[in-house]
């Protein structure tokens, strides 16, 4: 969305017009689900998450300065509501123990390979702490660019690379 539509739309929710609001939802939906969904595995808790971060937009767009785009904006209560939820819910169950590993391969077929590879990828980012989780999400698997995450850039970078150290080691460890 283009910052000119982003600040008429935000305009328009200020003087009261529920169908600007909907489509900024409608526009910002996907990238919400999809950074809660990586901190909050459970469908109903993420939607629970989803539709707090919804009201919240609602509540706080009379106090949106502008001075980010808006999806910064977003990010940045999706981050507090992610570790709101995180601190109110016990982790889940170490993925450690033998039962959860996954199957070794049983063929040499790349795409099997590929398949297996990006789960067990996905099984390492769900076992990285909440806030470097939300981060690879939103840098990597959403594309949101550093200077967007409403971080200093040094914390951005050195919260980055110690998630890809920890996902190194989890899956060099996955591979013995």
């Amino acid at each position: 969305m283009d910052a000119g539509r982003e600040r008429d739309l935000v305009e328009r929710c200020r003087r009261g017009d529920e169908g600007a609001f909907q489509e900024l939802v409608d526009e910002h939906r996907s990238l919400v689900f999809a950074l809660i969904a990586r901190v909050i595995p459970d469908r109903s808790r993420t939607e629970d998450a989803a539709q707090d971060v919804f009201l919240r937009m609602y509540r706080g767009l009379p106090y949106f300065r502008g001075e980010s785009r808006l999806s910064t904006w977003i990010y940045r209560i999706v981050a507090n509501v992610c570790a709101q939820e995180a601190a109110r819910r016990p982790p889940l169950a170490s993925l450690d123990d033998d039962r959860a590993r996954p199957p070794a391969p049983a063929a040499a077929d790349r795409q099997f390979s590929d398949l297996e590879l990006r789960e067990r990828l996905e099984k390492a980012i769900a076992r990285l702490p909440p806030n470097q989780r939300l981060l690879v999400a939103a840098h990597y698997l959403e594309g949101i660019q550093y200077e967007d995450l409403n971080m200093p850039m040094g914390t951005v970078k050195t919260h980055l690379y110690r998630a890809k150290q920890q996902l190194r080691r989890m899956l060099e460890t996955d591979l013995r």
